[in-house]
């Protein structure tokens, strides 16, 4: 088990930091601007962030994530990726920038590990140009679908297509105007012998005839947005779509009918990886603000970094950020050396402990 960074990690560090502290940084009030206080126009797209991605891929650091594969023969392992996504974390919106974000990449990643050659030219290819976005559709309102066993929405073959109708909800991406598909979970086979070949997964073009999103954006056919934490999250949005007797193609369907369930394992590990790292670097941010307030703030006629509770707050800080990020790098390592399925409850131990972190910090 080796953390140390490559040569090859050392140097896409520098570069990602440097972009940041010239670009993004001093550039995050317009996003702040656009999102939350200019209200008629925070579900467009966030003109900054569109300005910046032609820089960043100039500056080589595009699509960052891609593992390495044929179409990235220098792509990274999961431990190499980790430290370059806490750096983008440390802005919420920044990973857009370098066409890292959520859920496109799972659902690039997906693509390229699972998809057809014609079901790659279609869809990976505009969104590892970022000309389109996607949603991933699998979480449904009347099912505990941390099991994913548990879906219901129907996929169901009616000769060259695909009948789906079903109901999904904190569909994060759906809002964007720019999101063109959906990769949906459903069951094709419901009396399948084994629980875990009932489920497929199939690309679903947004738009179709029979979509509806039930809780959309203002301005776009709303009833009431998702919140997280209070957040809608604007332009992206976390969604409830309905759908009814909407007809795909029957060259949609991922793999093949009966491995939605093995998708969606290689699918959310690496994903997870990505969220954590994020988070530590959203708290790292948190520690520097509060070493700076606690440097400068006076109370009781003194700093109050001179106060022995403040300062046991930052190093209980530090020691909880640390905890995290070599548990998050020890799952990643795992994943790369191991695989997903076997590092399942090093997965899990970070899913819990990264947030908590997070909100502690």
């Amino acid at each position: 088990m080796d953390f140390e960074y490559s040569p090859k990690v050392q140097a896409l560090r520098k570069r990602l930091a440097a972009f940041m502290e010239e670009h993004v940084y001093p550039n995050d009030h317009q996003w702040w601007e656009h999102t939350h206080i200019k209200s008629e126009r925070r579900w467009e797209p966030v003109p900054i962030i569109e300005q910046l991605k032609p820089k960043a891929r100039a500056a080589g650091l595009w699509n960052l994530f891609l593992p390495h594969s044929k179409r990235a023969p220098e792509g990274l392992s999961n431990l190499e990726y980790a430290p370059l996504c806490e750096i983008m974390g440390r802005v919420s919106w920044s990973p857009e920038v370098f066409n890292c974000s959520a859920p496109d990449t799972g659902n690039m990643e997906t693509i390229e590990r699972y998809g057809s050659e014609e079901q790659k030219k279609q869809w990976l290819e505009p969104l590892l140009e970022g000309r389109i976005r996607s949603a991933f559709l699998m979480t449904e309102p009347d099912v505990a679908s941390s099991d994913a066993t548990n879906i219901q929405c129907r996929i169901k073959r009616d000769g060259d297509h695909y009948v789906i109708n079903g109901r999904k909800w904190w569909s994060s991406g759906a809002g964007d105007s720019r999101c063109k598909l959906y990769i949906l979970m459903g069951k094709t086979d419901p009396d399948h012998s084994s629980r875990h070949q009932q489920q497929s997964m199939i690309l679903v073009p947004a738009g179709l005839p029979g979509i509806r999103i039930v809780r959309s954006l203002p301005g776009i056919r709303i009833v009431r947005s998702l919140l997280v934490f209070g957040f809608d999250d604007a332009p992206h949005g976390h969604m409830e779509i309905d759908l009814k007797d909407v007809r795909v193609p029957a060259s949609g369907i991922l793999l093949g009918e009966g491995r939605g369930f093995e998708i969606a394992q290689g699918r959310l590990g690496p994903g997870r990886i990505h969220h954590c790292m994020r988070l530590i670097g959203q708290a790292e941010v948190a520690l520097e603000k509060m070493c700076r307030r606690a440097s400068v703030r006076v109370a009781f006629g003194r700093p109050v970094a001179d106060q022995g509770v403040t300062r046991e707050r930052i190093a209980e800080a530090r020691i909880m950020i640390d905890s995290a990020r070599f548990m998050v790098l020890n799952a990643a390592w795992k994943m790369d050396t191991v695989g997903n399925k076997i590092a399942k409850k090093e997965i899990a131990m970070i899913k819990v402990l990264a947030p908590s972190m997070a909100c502690q910090v």
